[in-house]
């Protein structure tokens, strides 16, 4: 299929502190994530990016202030092909779809991933969704990550969404099961960034994007703690990032976390599903946020994902069993 122009994108954003001398591309990249970067490239490339109404190139520095313009044409993507892959799906209507993401699925093609993605299955369900940036996806999940995501399923609604991602107003909640015994909830407030030494990883750093999660204390178990947790930024592996700086990662996160640390005298049963567990133990349960056509709020909460919930199971039973005076 040939790309064809379909809608005029218009934009206008400005530099904030934290892209304060980063390259153009980046910087856009970062205030338009409904948007590729390769796709932002192209545009600047043409000259359909401008910078306090002057064309800049891709590697030329922003700064604080800096007022950047957008006025582009939107065409249908060639390079996302549609795949037959099933989704679950918790709402739909005509400017929303709502899924709960499982576990091992992409979101979108990157290196390393293709295809086989949750884009892909979008254009297979929904082939109008061609004409909508990313088939509609305006924020993602880890591939371990489970649960809730929505995708717009017009224009209007991906302008909607993307702004009230932008503004904070989208309530997004999950469970996550960590290794060590949280005393209380509380608020990290860290920048997150590249890591400085291991560029697939995130880290906090000082000069990272600033980044804000709260958590409470929903269950402690032997040697572990059940949260739930809240965004109000949307940086990447920001929940990983935060609860490892605080020195509790997620259960089977293999790039954050630590080894599995069963508790002294634990059933083996309980010993072998937290050397197994395959995935980071994270869940989307709860997301909320207003509807783009009818301006109604609107929010959707799904059951555990069912390996979390087997884990939780056993951590419960070890718990009873430390208790039992026989």
């Amino acid at each position: 299929m040939s790309a064809n122009v379909v809608e005029i994108v218009q934009r206008h954003v400005a530099v904030d502190a934290t892209l304060a001398g980063a390259r153009l591309d980046q910087a856009v990249a970062a205030l338009l994530p409904e948007f590729s970067r390769s796709r932002l490239q192209q545009w600047i490339d043409a000259g359909q990016v401008l910078v306090n109404d002057a064309p800049r190139r891709c590697r030329d520095k922003v700064w604080r202030g800096d007022a950047i313009r957008v006025d582009a044409q939107l065409a249908v993507s060639d390079t996302c092909i549609a795949q037959d892959i099933a989704l679950n799906v918790v709402y739909e209507d005509a400017a929303l779809l709502v899924i709960n993401k499982p576990a091992g699925l992409v979101v979108h093609p990157a290196a390393g991933n293709p295809d086989g993605t949750l884009q892909n299955a979008l254009l297979h369900y929904a082939p109008a969704l061609a004409t909508i940036p990313r088939a509609g996806i305006v924020h993602r999940l880890d591939k371990d990550t489970s649960g809730l995501l929505v995708i717009a399923k017009t224009l209007a609604a991906h302008r909607s969404l993307v702004e009230q991602l932008q503004a904070r107003e989208v309530h997004r909640e999950y469970r996550a099961l960590v290794i060590g015994e949280v005393v209380a909830g509380g608020r990290i407030e860290a920048s997150v960034g590249r890591h400085p030494a291991q560029r697939l990883r995130m880290a906090v750093v000082a000069h990272g994007r600033p980044a804000v999660t709260h958590y409470r204390v929903l269950a402690r178990f032997p040697g572990h703690t059940l949260l739930a947790v809240e965004l109000e930024t949307g940086r990447t592996h920001q929940i990983r990032v935060h609860l490892t700086h605080l020195h509790f990662p997620l259960v089977g996160d293999h790039v954050y976390g630590s080894r599995p640390r069963p508790p002294k005298g634990c059933a083996p049963a309980l010993i072998a599903a937290l050397q197994t567990f395959p995935r980071q133990a994270l869940h989307a349960i709860r997301l909320g946020l207003t509807h783009p056509t009818s301006g109604e709020p609107m929010q959707w909460e799904i059951p555990q994902a069912t390996d979390i919930t087997a884990l939780l199971e056993l951590l419960q039973q070890e718990a009873a069993r430390g208790t039992d005076p026989t």
